[in-house]
């Protein structure tokens, strides 16, 4: 588990890092429209976004609370990975170790 948290940990300082320099170097609006307008770019936003959608669906199916479910689906669709990242550390610490807590979250009880 020590492992696990420790990718997660550098997932979040690297999705931090990288969405700082993205932010401050680069135009959003502009990079995303030449994006967007390549079938590879397309390719690339309908696999990250598949992954982001079942990402979320296991952040929903673990939570206890929709409400906090449905903020770590928003974080994760606007936030990528960071908020991929994040959820996964934290939840690794809560589990106390316990893999099955880990991964099933209120269906682990």
């Amino acid at each position: 588990m020590k492992l696990a948290k420790t990718i997660a940990a550098l997932g979040t300082l690297a999705m931090t890092a990288i969405l700082i320099f993205a932010f401050t170097q680069g135009d959003f609006f502009a990079e995303g429209g030449k994006l967007i307008a390549m079938p590879w770019g397309i390719v690339s936003l309908v696999d990250l976004y598949t992954g982001f959608t079942l990402f979320s669906g296991w952040i929903i199916y673990r939570e206890k609370s929709l409400p906090v479910a449905i903020l770590w689906t928003i974080a994760m669709m606007t936030l990528g990975f960071f908020a991929g990242s994040l959820y996964a550390f934290l939840t690794l610490q809560i589990s106390g170790g316990d893999w099955r807590k880990f991964w099933l979250g209120k269906h682990a009880e």
